[in-house]
């Protein structure tokens, strides 16, 4: 009887925890500026055992220029303050981000919950447009983020979903 309330209790919260998550989905939503986003470098750097594996496919849109030489550089995240920084994607002399290809990046970083924001940056004159960026994680399932549109010069551009992970602090305060 106590094996058969215990499995009832935890089916019951496996669905209740799943039923209030809120999936990513930037479908219909546009990337934005973030002016204050600063990549976080010491993270990278002292990710030491903590260290996990990252897929990241980025397509680039039919509309793009055929190529580009500018600076590409990546950052994701969680909720929580785990980041990965990417400074330099690029690669102009293996035809990285050519117009309607797929690029694959295995990337290693410190772990991270569930990515809930992810920002491109792009220093240079060509231009590029991505269509959509997805990370495979390790432990959660892929995310993807939508851009379709053209990557403004000299500032971070994304999109930032973490205000759905993190409770509010009314519901916090009642916890405690």
């Amino acid at each position: 009887m106590k094996v058969v309330t215990s499995i009832f209790l935890l089916s019951f919260c496996i669905i209740v925890v799943f039923s209030q998550s809120t999936p990513i989905t930037t479908d219909h939503q546009q990337p934005q500026p973030n002016p204050s986003f600063k990549p976080n470098q010491t993270q990278i750097q002292n990710a030491g055992s903590s260290s996990c594996s990252y897929t990241v496919t980025i397509k680039t849109s039919c509309s793009s220029p055929s190529y580009t030489r500018d600076l590409i550089s990546l950052s994701f995240g969680d909720a929580y303050g785990y980041q990965v920084n990417v400074p330099r994607l690029d690669d102009p002399s293996s035809r990285t981000f050519e117009r309607c290809s797929t690029d694959t990046f295995e990337i290693h970083g410190p772990c991270t919950y569930p990515i809930c924001y992810l920002y491109l940056y792009r220093s240079g004159y060509d231009g590029w447009k991505p269509e959509s960026v997805t990370v495979y994680t390790y432990n959660y399932p892929p995310v993807s983020f939508y851009y379709n549109t053209f990557i403004p010069n000299g500032i971070w551009y994304g999109f930032d979903y973490c205000r759905r992970y993190l409770p509010s602090t009314a519901t916090h305060a009642a916890a405690l």
